[in-house]
């Protein structure tokens, strides 16, 4: 078959990028594939970070891609239909995150299902963590321009049956992140990064963002005692200054070490190399591509009890869920890690990931595009 994938490729950079490039390289060992991507994902004014675009120390792999799309200039909208129309593909797949870009995919997606095209779209929030009235409306108008929706929880199946009821959905877990290279020693990971190399370590990773609750972690330190240290890691949107003030407050600021930046894909090693244990103290979330990340380098999780967190990680049994959302349900977890220890859940990894593979998720959404054409 040949199927067309529309979303946001190299050179541009973050969690949905490296996704879909994943994704398109497991369609392609079996099929013909071709990646049609944006010339502009988002207008300067309306990008939280410092940049979209990978930079030169990042090492993520190329991907060739036919740039069409401009979120913002609806000129290009069905000009990028049209061409994908060209390719002639059997298969249109999407990705939905965020509803601000639906007044761009919607007339693309509206094409594809006039001429017959099989339009998949990969939901990685239905609904955003941070919503606006605004974003279910989109949604839904959206999803139901789609012949088969993918999801990775139950949360998120759950958030799709709500705005689009009889919906055909395919739910698999998100797969596993293997592109980041061998994990390195611990020691040597932690005295690179300039860490305690005794200390039980601690790793809040990827964009710092409200919802995800690192206030809650660094009111976590103080409860867990001076043999644990936190390494932050990640690009903040917004202001750091409420969590500088936070650690410097916290009487902990010798054991938190904090790397505000955009983690490019070489650096990724050493960081979860160092850490005994990831946390995700989230306030809201589905899935999430940490969890992913985490997996590879086999390191246990400890998260809040939200969203499609606890299938992920309490139910595989790769980690433990906080009892609630507060810094001493976290700590509580925390030390609870140690009562078998990081390395008991990080052999449970070793086995559980061998099903997450990027192959098995391809395959389930083909599986579910042949049922389609043979219904």
């Amino acid at each position: 078959m040949k199927i067309a994938f529309l979303s946001v490729f190299y050179p541009y950079r973050g969690g949905i990028a490296q996704f879909n490039a994943q994704l398109l390289e497991a369609l392609g060992r079996e099929h013909e594939v071709r990646a049609f991507n944006f010339t502009r994902q988002y207008p300067g004014f309306l990008f939280p970070g410092q940049t979209q675009y990978v930079t030169p120390q990042d090492k993520a792999t190329p991907v060739e891609s036919t740039r069409l799309l401009d979120s913002a200039n609806p000129l290009t909208w069905r000009k990028t239909g049209k061409a994908i129309l060209r390719w002639n593909p059997d298969i249109v797949v999407f990705s939905y995150w965020n509803s601000y870009f639906v007044p761009s995919l919607l007339p693309v997606a509206k094409m594809m299902r006039r001429h017959g095209v099989c339009t998949v779209t990969v939901v990685h929030n239905a609904i955003p963590h941070e919503p606006k009235p605004y974003d279910k409306p989109l949604a839904r108008r959206f999803f139901r321009q789609s012949d088969i929706l993918v999801s990775m929880c139950d949360a998120v199946t759950t958030d799709i049956r709500s705005l689009c009821p009889h919906a055909r959905i395919v739910q698999w877990p998100h797969p596993v992140y293997d592109h980041f290279g061998e994990k390195m020693d611990r020691m040597e990971a932690r005295q690179a990064l300039g860490i305690d190399a005794q200390k039980r370590t601690l790793l809040f990773f990827g964009l710092i963002r409200d919802y995800k609750g690192l206030d809650l972690l660094i009111d976590a330190m103080p409860l867990l005692g001076p043999g644990y240290q936190l390494v932050i890691a990640g690009e903040s949107y917004g202001s750091f200054d409420k969590y500088k003030e936070q650690i410097a407050a916290s009487g902990c600021a010798d054991r938190i070490h904090v790397f505000t930046r955009y983690i490019d894909d070489a650096e990724v090693p050493r960081f979860f190399s160092a850490a005994d244990l990831c946390v995700l103290p989230y306030r809201s979330a589905t899935q999430s591509g940490i969890t992913a990340i985490a997996l590879y380098f086999e390191v246990p999780l400890v998260a809040t009890p939200v969203g499609g967190l606890a299938e992920s990680i309490e139910r595989p049994g790769i980690g433990l869920m906080a009892e609630g959302i507060s810094a001493r349900d976290l700590a509580t977890a925390i030390e609870r890690i140690w009562e078998k220890g990081p390395d008991f859940y990080a052999e449970r990894i070793s086995h559980y990931k061998k099903d997450l593979s990027w192959d098995v998720f391809a395959r389930k959404i083909l599986d579910a595009c042949t049922q389609y054409f043979t219904k």
